[in-house]
């Protein structure tokens, strides 16, 4: 399995309050991938994304184990995330900033498949073939517009109120992730990635990128991608790929 990651402070922001983080071949075979995008402003938000992703990953290290079936990794994944929202909860209290959070997305990948979990409005694709499916569902104000049909998912992209989140890691003691269970075939990517990707590059751009590039650059090319566009964001990309067996992309 390999998996790549970068992060980049876009054209307009004077501060990258996105963190990642990337582990391969972890010593109970899984490999893991974390995105968060902090919020708050200059209140907390850089703080919150780096909080969030270290808890994140460091409870996960103690306590992943050889053999995990899906169930366990799901609850496993679960709890991460209520560790990750109390580290955020209890820094955001020490440092007085009510309005400190972020989001988060993960994979962790294991023989069987992938868990993904996900709070606010990042996102995981997977992408196979011609194909690319958004597995996440976004907690977010426009998505819900969508849902409602009040709204295209081409408005959506450009709508005034399209950072307005209705679930974060921080602003309360406890979190509901969103869990998901995907398999990957051979040549089969997942991408996971911050809104400043979704909102500059469409989801067939984000297919048709990672198609023509070997996957070592994919997140270096579209992060060039939305900067072209004016990345009034920060925009960050981990992709993690099957590569067993040959790469029928």
């Amino acid at each position: 399995m390999l998996i790549y990651g970068k992060t980049d402070i876009g054209m307009v922001r004077n501060e990258n309050q996105d963190s990642y983080d990337i582990r391969a071949a972890l010593p109970s075979g899984h490999t893991v991938g974390v995105v968060c995008d902090g919020m708050g402003g200059p209140a907390g938000g850089k703080q919150a994304s780096g909080i969030a992703v270290k808890a994140y990953m460091d409870f996960l290290e103690t306590r992943l184990e050889p053999g995990m079936d899906i169930p366990d990794l799901r609850r496993l994944s679960r709890e991460a995330v209520s560790e990750a929202n109390r580290a955020v909860w209890d820094a955001a209290q020490k440092m007085g900033y009510p309005s400190m959070g972020t989001t988060l997305v993960s994979a962790i990948v294991c023989a069987s498949g992938v868990i993904i979990s996900n709070v606010g409005d990042s996102r995981a694709y997977y992408l196979y073939g011609n194909q690319i499916f958004r597995v996440t569902r976004d907690h977010s104000l426009v998505q819900n517009m969508i849902e409602r049909g009040e709204l295209t998912e081409e408005e959506a992209r450009v709508h005034p109120k399209r950072n307005l989140i209705t679930r974060a890691l921080g602003p309360d003691d406890t979190v509901e992730c969103d869990n998901y269970v995907c398999h990957m075939q051979s040549g089969a990517s997942l991408l996971l990635c911050s809104d400043g990707l979704v909102n500059t590059v469409t989801d067939t751009e984000i297919l048709n990128f990672v198609r023509e590039t070997p996957p070592e650059s994919v997140p270096a090319i579209l992060i060039d991608a939305a900067r072209k566009r004016g990345a009034p964001d920060n925009v960050t990309v981990v992709l993690i790929r099957n590569a067993e067996g040959g790469d029928p992309l």
